[in-house]
C-alpha cells in the first residue's frame, strides 16, 4: 500500500492545511497544526517532550483539541467582525482599508482584479481606451519600425503602461540599425535586458541559435508584462467587470464594494484634520461676517464640485480617480499639473503635522525649544515610515478619533473654565462683525479653506460604492456634519480667545492658565498621535513617486541601464535612503517655516481652490462642453474666476511680510 505521505495535495484544504499526518510522525503534527504555530509554543518539541516523559507529558489528543479550541475561538472573533452583514466591522476594515489609499500621484495607479470569476490580475492604463486599443499598442509599434520575415503575434496581454510600451519601441529604434538581426525580426528583444548582455558579454547570437534568442526573449516580455500586472500588495485592489455591450463593444467598469455608512466615513475622514484648529484664526482675520459667509461659500460651493467630479467619472466607466480625470480633460499635461498639486498638497500636510506636533508639545513642557521637538518627531516618523500601508490604514483611524477628541476637550475646558480668556461662560467681547485690520482679509481666504481639501479622493470614492445613486445622499451627509463642526471649532475657539487667539486654538488652551492640567495632558497626547498616524500615510504616496522615478519600482522596467540586474539587497537599500530622505525634508520645510498658520493659508489658498473648485469645474467645461447649458456654463467660469482672484491674492498673502501688510493698516 503506498504511502500517504507521498500524495500529492488534491484539495485546497490538502494544500493549506497538509497532507494527513502518520501517526507518531513529528513532521506530519507540525504540519497539522502549522496554522496556528505564530501564536503558540512550537508543537513539535512539545511532541517530543510527550514521547520522552512517557505518560507524564501532554497527549496527542490534547494537542489536537488545543488547536480545535483555538480554532474555535477565532471563528467566534470572526463570526462577531462579520455580524451586520454588508455593513459588518470587517467591511468598515476593509473599506477604510481602500479609502486610506486612495491619496495618490498620477504616476502610482490601483491595482485591480476581475470580477469574472477568474484570478487575472492586472493594472488600468494611463490613457482610457477600449480593451482591443490597448491590446494593439504593441503591435502597433512594431508596424511603425516596419513589416519583418519573422515576428511573433502580439500575444501579450493589454495591460502593458503607455509609457512603459513606448520605451521598448525607443529602445528597438536605437539597436535595429545594428547587425544584430535577432533584434530587427523581435523588437521587444531590444530591451535594456538584451542591450546589457551584447554590449558587456558580446553578441548572444554568436553562441546561442536564434530560436532560444526569441524564446529567452518571449519569456523576458512576459516577465516584464506580469511585474506590470503585479497587485500593489499595499493596498486591496478593486474589482473591475468586463460587459459586452449589444453592439459587441466591450466597457470596463469597477464594482463598487462601499456601502453608504462606510462611504459616509471615509469621506467624513478625508475631510476631517487638523485643519480646522486655524478657524478660529481665519474668524479673527476676517471678522464673524465676511468669515461665517466664506465659510459657508467654500462649504456649498466644494460640495457642488464633488458632484461635479462624480459627473466626470459617469463620462468614461474606466476613469477611477482625479488624475484620470485630468487625462481625459487635459492628457498627460494635465495629469502632469495635478501629480505637481497633489505632491505640494502631501508635503504641505506632513508639514503642518510636524509643526503642529511641535508647537503643542513645546506649550506643554517648554525648554527643549521648538526645533528640539521638530527633530524629535522626525526621528520618530523615520522607523513609521517603513510599516506597511495596510497597517497604517487602520492606525490611521485613531488620527480621526484624536481630532474628534481635541474639539470635544476644547468645549470642555470652555464650559469648566468660569472667567475669560478661554471661557465659553465668560466669552471674549466681540469685536464686531468686521475684522480690526483690512490687511488681513485674504490670509483668511486659505485658513477658512483649508479643511475642505478632501477632492483628490472623491472620485475613488464614488467609484468604490455599491450604489453609486446614492453618492449625492452620502456627500450631502459628509458636508453637514463637517460644515457643523467646523463652525462650531471656529465659534467655540473665537469666542472663548477673542482678538489673543494663536495659530491654533490648542495652544491658547496649553498656554493660558485655569485649566485642569490632566485635560491639557490629553489635548497634548491626542495632537502628538495625529502627525504619527497622518504623516506615514501622506508620505507613502511621494515615496512610491520617487521609487518610480528612480527605477526601484518592481513593477515597471528601470529607465537607466545600470539598475538592471541590481541586488535585491541593494534596491533595498536605496528605497530605504528615499524613504528617509523625504521624512528629513520634512522636517527641514518645518524648521524653515515655522508658522502653523502660514502653512495652512497655503494649503488653502494654493491647493484646497485649486484641487477642490477650479479644477474639477474646468474638467466639467472641457470634458461636457458641448452638453451644459448657458446657466450651467456661466456659473461654473464664475466660480472658476472668483476662485482663482481669490486663491492667487491668498498665496501672494502668505508670503507677503508682516511689516508690510501693518504698514498698509496704518501700524507703526
Amino acid at each position: 500500500m503506498p504511502d500517504s505521505s507521498s500524495k500529492k495535495p488534491m484539495t485546497w484544504d490538502d494544500y493549506e492545511y497538509g497532507r494527513t499526518p502518520r501517526h507518531g510522525s513529528e513532521d506530519s503534527l507540525a504540519s497539522h497544526v502549522q496554522f496556528d504555530a505564530a501564536t503558540s509554543p512550537p508543537v513539535t518539541s512539545r511532541f517530543t517532550n510527550a514521547n520522552r516523559d512517557g505518560p507524564n507529558g501532554p497527549e496527542q489528543g490534547d494537542l489536537h483539541d488545543l488547536t480545535h479550541r483555538r480554532s474555535s475561538l477565532s471563528m467566534r472573533i470572526n463570526s462577531i467582525a462579520q455580524v451586520g452583514g454588508v455593513n459588518s466591522l470587517e467591511n468598515f476594515a476593509r473599506s477604510w482599508s481602500r479609502a486610506a489609499g486612495f491619496p495618490e500621484i498620477p504616476t502610482r495607479r490601483p491595482s485591480f482584479i476581475l470580477a469574472t470569476g477568474d484570478e487575472e490580475i492586472g493594472r488600468k492604463s494611463e490613457e482610457p481606451t477600449s480593451p482591443a486599443e490597448h491590446r494593439s499598442l504593441l503591435r502597433q509599434q512594431l508596424e511603425q519600425e516596419g513589416p519583418s520575415t519573422d515576428v511573433f503575434e502580439d500575444d501579450s496581454p493589454p495591460h502593458l503602461e503607455d509609457e512603459d510600451t513606448s520605451r521598448v519601441g525607443g529602445l528597438s529604434k536605437t539597436t535595429s540599425a545594428s547587425s544584430n538581426e535577432v533584434l530587427e525580426r523581435a523588437p521587444y528583444l531590444a530591451s535594456p535586458f538584451a542591450s546589457s548582455y551584447g554590449g558587456i558579454y558580446g553578441s548572444l547570437s554568436s553562441h546561442v541559435n536564434d530560436s532560444s534568442m526569441r524564446h529567452a526573449g518571449e519569456l523576458y516580455r512576459r516577465q516584464q508584462a506580469q511585474g506590470q500586472q503585479a497587485p500593489d500588495k499595499e493596498t486591496e485592489p478593486l474589482l473591475v467587470k468586463v460587459v459586452e455591450q449589444k453592439d459587441g463593444h466591450r466597457v470596463q467598469y469597477v464594482v463598487g464594494q462601499s456601502t453608504l455608512p462606510q462611504t459616509v466615513f471615509n469621506s467624513v475622514n478625508v475631510l476631517i484634520g487638523v485643519g480646522l484648529l486655524s478657524l478660529p484664526l481665519g474668524l479673527k482675520y476676517s471678522g464673524w461676517l465676511i468669515g461665517m459667509l466664506f465659510l459657508f461659500f467654500a462649504a456649498v460651493t466644494t460640495r457642488y464640485t464633488a458632484g461635479i467630479l462624480a459627473k466626470c467619472l459617469d463620462k468614461d466607466t474606466s476613469m477611477i480617480g482625479f488624475a484620470d480625470i485630468a487625462w481625459t480633460a487635459f492628457g498627460a499635461r494635465g495629469s502632469l499639473a495635478t501629480g505637481f498639486l497633489f505632491t505640494i498638497e502631501l508635503l504641505a500636510a506632513c508639514v503642518a503635522l510636524v509643526v503642529l506636533f511641535a508647537d503643542s508639545l513645546d506649550a506643554l513642557i517648554p525648554g527643549w525649544g521648538v526645533v528640539s521637538w521638530k527633530i524629535l518627531g522626525g526621528i520618530v516618523l523615520i522607523p513609521l515610515s517603513f510599516v506597511p500601508l495596510r497597517y497604517l490604514s487602520f492606525t490611521s483611524v485613531l488620527g480621526i478619533i484624536c481630532c474628534l477628541g481635541i474639539v470635544a476637550l476644547i468645549f470642555v475646558d470652555g464650559i469648566l473654565k468660569p472667567h475669560f480668556p478661554g471661557s465659553l461662560r465668560d466669552p471674549a467681547p466681540m469685536a464686531g462683525l468686521l475684522p480690526q485690520r483690512w490687511s488681513t482679509i485674504p490670509l483668511s481666504f486659505g485658513l477658512l479653506m483649508s479643511p475642505w481639501g478632501g477632492h483628490s479622493v472623491f472620485p475613488n470614492i464614488y467609484r468604490d460604492m455599491r450604489h453609486p445613486k446614492k453618492y449625492p445622499r452620502a456627500v450631502n451627509y459628509t458636508y453637514v456634519f463637517t460644515y457643523l463642526l467646523d463652525v462650531l471649532i471656529a465659534i467655540a475657539g473665537f469666542a472663548m480667545f477673542g482678538q489673543q487667539v494663536r495659530d491654533e486654538v490648542t495652544s491658547n488652551i496649553l498656554l493660558t492658565e485655569g485649566y485642569p492640567p490632566a485635560i491639557s495632558v490629553c489635548i497634548v497626547v491626542f495632537i502628538a498621535i495625529i502627525p504619527i498616524t497622518k504623516i506615514p500615510l501622506n508620505v507613502a504616496p511621494i515615496n512610491t513617486t520617487v521609487e518610480r522615478i528612480f527605477g526601484l519600482d518592481p513593477r515597471q522596467v528601470p529607465r537607466s541601464s545600470s539598475l538592471l540586474g541590481m541586488p535585491g539587497y541593494t534596491r533595498g537599500v536605496l528605497k530605504c535612503i528615499i524613504r528617509v530622505f523625504n521624512i528629513v525634508v520634512i522636517t527641514l520645510l518645518a524648521i524653515l517655516v515655522p508658522s502653523f498658520d502660514i502653512i495652512m493659508g497655503l494649503l488653502g489658498s494654493a491647493m484646497a481652490f485649486s484641487i477642490c473648485i477650479i479644477l474639477p469645474l474646468t474638467f466639467h467645461l472641457k470634458i461636457y462642453s458641448d452638453s451644459i447649458g448657458i446657466k450651467e456654463k456661466a456659473l461654473n467660469w464664475f466660480l472658476i474666476v472668483v476662485s482663482s482672484i481669490m486663491g492667487i491674492i491668498g498665496t501672494a498673502w502668505v508670503f507677503l511680510p508682516k511689516h508690510v501688510r501693518e504698514r498698509w493698516d496704518g501700524v507703526a
